[in-house]
């Protein structure tokens, strides 16, 4: 699948943390690490490929354990140690700045790397990102007390609240699965620079990806600057 897309494992076949394109130079103005949502895999995301890369950014497409061909069980632990080793061997072959872009179930992953400590970052982009999985989960199955009883808890608001890079948030103002209240409980916890984008008339999955939309390009240099 990801040679048919012209994509290639990336940092080596045998033992691959993401994708990145085949034809991908060498660009000057940093590396955009993406940390897709919980469908799919990362071969569905090449539309940020194609959007990044003419905008002079180098991407890695993160894929998680557990999903594609990747070998073992997701779990918040798991995918945030995981998406600290992705972005450590990010900066050991591509060097500075390091960009995080996290939709949906990766807005968590980024800000548990953020939360870490162990990587610089430059700016991070979230994508219809949550408070905390516990107030998402609460809200879906609040008879079950949902909130007390989920394992992986996520909790963006804890993680970012020491975070002092750029935030963009993009929000699908008719959100089905993330209602807005838990995305801008999380923007309105942000204490560091930070900026919204809201999408009108979107979804949870069909926020406007089209590479000419000139949001890219804002959003990216709200968060190089």
């Amino acid at each position: 699948m990801a040679d048919q897309a012209n994509l290639k494992l990336w940092p080596s076949t045998d033992n691959y943390l993401g994708l990145i394109s085949k034809s991908s130079q060498t660009n000057g103005k940093g590396t955009v690490i993406v940390f897709h949502g919980n469908a799919g895999s990362a071969t569905d995301r090449t539309y940020y490929l194609d959007a990044l890369e003419k905008l002079g950014y180098r991407v890695i497409l993160a894929e998680y354990p557990g999903y594609a061909a990747r070998n073992g069980a997701p779990s918040e632990s798991a995918l945030i140690s995981d998406g600290i080793q992705t972005a450590k061997q990010a900066l050991n072959d591509f060097g500075e700045p390091v960009f995080l872009w996290g939709e949906s179930l990766g807005s968590g992953v980024v800000g548990g790397i953020v939360q870490s400590g162990q990587v610089p970052v430059k700016g991070i982009v979230l994508v219809t990102p949550f408070s905390s999985m516990a107030d998402v989960a609460q809200h879906h199955y609040w008879y079950f007390f949902a909130k007390w009883l989920i394992r992986d808890k996520f909790d963006n608001i804890k993680n970012l609240q020491n975070y002092s890079g750029n935030t963009a948030v993009l929000l699908a103002e008719q959100d089905e699965i993330i209602p807005n209240k838990y995305s801008l409980k999380l923007f309105e916890s942000l204490h560091h620079r930070k900026k919204i984008w809201t999408f009108k008339d979107a979804g949870h999955n069909s926020l406007p990806m089209n590479q000419a939309l000139p949001w890219w390009q804002e959003v990216m240099q709200f968060v190089t600057d």
